[in-house]
C-alpha cells in the first residue's frame, strides 16, 4: 500500500543493504527520480507510479509475462498437497484456469474471501495483532508551523492556494524579509505512545500515527458498498493545503476474550479465532458507513469534540472528495479502544502543542494498516508450512508490514539473487 499507492519508501530492515538498494535501483531504472537513492525520507507519489509501473508491466510483457486486468482469483488449485494454479473470475462472469509449477501469492491486506479458502483448504494461517482508528486531517499550514516554528513561512510548493493560505496563518518575520528565505519541505510528522487505564496497567496498547501523507488527501479504499474504510495519498509535489495521517490503536489477540469487544469480533470468534480479525475490521467498516449514510460518505468529527465525547455541531472543510458527515466517532470503536485512542491524542498534545485544535478532523475509518493474520511459511523453502509450491509474499506473509518491506519481499521471492540488476534499457521510459 505505501510502495504502489503513495510511494512512500520507508522501511525498517535497513536502508542502506543490499537487497533494499536493489529496489531503489529498479525504480529508478523505471523512471523513479534518483534522489530516492539518497533521500532520507524517499517518496514518489501516486501520480509517478502510474508510468513507473506501465513500464514494468511492459517489460514483464516483453518478457514473456502476461498481466490479467479484470481478472479475480476466486481460489487456489491445489494437487496432492501443492499448489498447481489458480481459477480466476473475469468480468464478464467467466472462469479461467491457470496452471503452473508454483503460484507467488501476494494477495494485500484485503483479500478475505480468499483467506478463508486458505483455511479451508489446510494452508496454516494464524492470527496477529493489528491496528484500527481513524485518518485526522490538519491545514498543512497548521503542521509547517508546528514543525519548523518561525521558520514555516518557508515551506512553498508552488501551488497559490496551498501557499497562499501558508502564507496567511505563518507571515514571514519582519526581521528575515532583508535577509532572503531558505527552502523547506512541507512539514511531516511521526507521533507514538503507550497508553494504559488508569486501573490496569496490564491493558496497555499502544497508539501511532501511520502512513503520514503531507501535503495529501483522503481517499476511498472500500471494496464492498456497504462497508467504508478509507487511506491517504500524496502526489510528487506534495502542494495540497491539507496534511493528513493515520491515527489507529492496536488490537491484540487478547480482544477476543474480553467482553468489550464481543459485538466486534462476533459470535464466531471462538469457532474461528483465524479469521476473528477480519470480522472485526468489517464491523468496524459497517459501522461507519452506516455513520456516514452510506454512498461512502465518510463520517467526521473535530478532535476537540471527541475528546469531549460530543457531535461536532459544524466541520472543518476536508480533502475527501465523496462528502463528509458529522457523526459521534467516539462511540464507533470499544471503548477501550476509543479510551486509548483520547488518551494518546491528549499526549500528544503536551508533545506537539497545537496538534489537538479545531481545525483537526477525525474521518472513519483506517482499519486496514495490515493483515490481521498471517501465512505461516518455511523457514527454509520460503513455501506456505505443509503446501508445497504456494509462496507466500507481502503483506499477509510471516512478518511483513506496509511499505518498501512488501517490495522486497516480492523481489526475493521472485528472483534467484537478492539484488535486483536493472535492464539495461527500461522499458516504454
Amino acid at each position: 500500500a505505501g510502495t504502489w499507492s503513495d510511494g512512500k519508501l520507508t522501511t525498517r530492515i535497513g536502508r542502506n543493504s543490499g537487497d533494499v538498494r536493489g529496489v531503489l535501483e529498479a525504480l529508478v531504472a523505471f523512471g523513479a527520480p534518483e534522489d530516492i537513492l539518497v533521500s532520507g525520507k524517499p517518496h514518489l507519489g501516486t501520480d509517478r507510479l502510474v508510468r513507473i509501473l506501465r513500464g514494468m508491466r511492459e517489460a514483464i510483457a516483453a518478457a514473456g509475462g502476461e498481466v490479467r486486468f479484470g481478472a479475480r482469483v476466486d481460489e487456489l488449485v491445489f494437487d496432492g498437497g501443492a499448489a498447481v494454479g489458480a481459477r480466476c473470475r473475469h468480468e464478464d462472469g467467466s472462469v479461467e484456469e491457470l496452471l503452473g509449477d508454483a503460484v507467488v501469492l501476494a494477495p494485500g491486506h484485503s483479500a478475505r474471501e480468499l483467506y478463508s479458502q486458505l483455511a479451508a483448504a489446510g494452508v496454516t494461517l494464524e492470527p496477529k495483532g493489528f491496528a484500527v482508528g481513524f485518518r485526522i486531517e490538519h491545514p498543512q499550514a497548521v503542521i509547517n508551523q508546528l514543525q519548523y516554528r518561525s521558520y514555516a513561512y518557508s515551506v512553498q510548493t508552488g501551488r497559490g492556494t496551498t501557499d497562499a493560505a501558508n502564507d496567511a496563518h505563518n507571515p514571514m518575520p519582519e526581521l528575515l524579509r532583508k535577509h532572503g528565505t531558505i527552502a523547506l519541505p512541507t512539514a511531516d510528522y511521526r507521533l507514538a505512545a503507550q497508553v494504559a487505564p488508569e486501573d490496569d496497567a496490564s491493558a496497555e496498547r499502544g497508539v501511532f500515527s501511520f502512513c503520514m501523507c503531507p501535503g495529501g488527501q483522503i481517499v476511498p479504499t472500500s471494496t464492498e458498498a456497504e462497508e467504508l474504510c478509507i487511506n491517504g495519498m500524496s502526489f510528487s509535489r506534495r502542494d495540497s493545503k491539507w496534511a493528513n495521517s493515520a491515527l489507529v490503536v492496536t488490537v491484540g489477540e487478547e480482544g477476543v476474550d474480553d467482553p468489550a469487544f464481543a459485538e466486534a469480533f462476533g459470535a464466531d470468534a471462538e469457532k474461528n479465532p483465524i479469521l476473528a480479525g477480519v470480522a472485526f475490521q468489517r464491523w468496524c467498516e459497517r459501522r461507519a458507513a452506516e455513520m456516514g449514510g452510506g454512498d461512502f460518505v465518510a463520517p467526521v468529527q473535530r478532535v476537540t469534540d471527541y475528546l469531549k465525547g460530543t457531535v461536532s455541531a459544524t466541520v472543518p472543510s476536508s480533502s475527501y472528495r465523496l462528502g463528509v458527515k458529522s457523526a459521534p466517532l467516539h462511540e464507533l470503536y470499544p471503548k477501550p479502544l476509543t479510551e486509548a485512542l483520547q488518551a494518546a491524542l491528549e499526549r500528544f498534545e503536551r508533545n506537539m502543542p497545537g496538534f489537538v485544535c479545531e481545525d483537526a478532523l477525525l474521518h472513519g475509518v483506517e482499519t486496514r494498516t495490515s493483515a490481521p493474520l498471517r501465512i505461516v511459511r518455511d523457514g527454509e523453502t520460503l513455501e506456505a508450512k505443509g503446501i508445497r509450491g504456494l509462496f507466500p509474499a507481502g503483506e499477509g506473509s510471516p512478518t511483513l508490514a506496509l511499505t518498501s518491506t512488501l517490495t522486497l519481499a516480492l523481489t526475493l521471492i521472485l528472483t534467484p539473487t537478492p539484488t535486483w540488476k536493472a535492464p539495461a534499457t527500461p522499458a516504454a521510459l
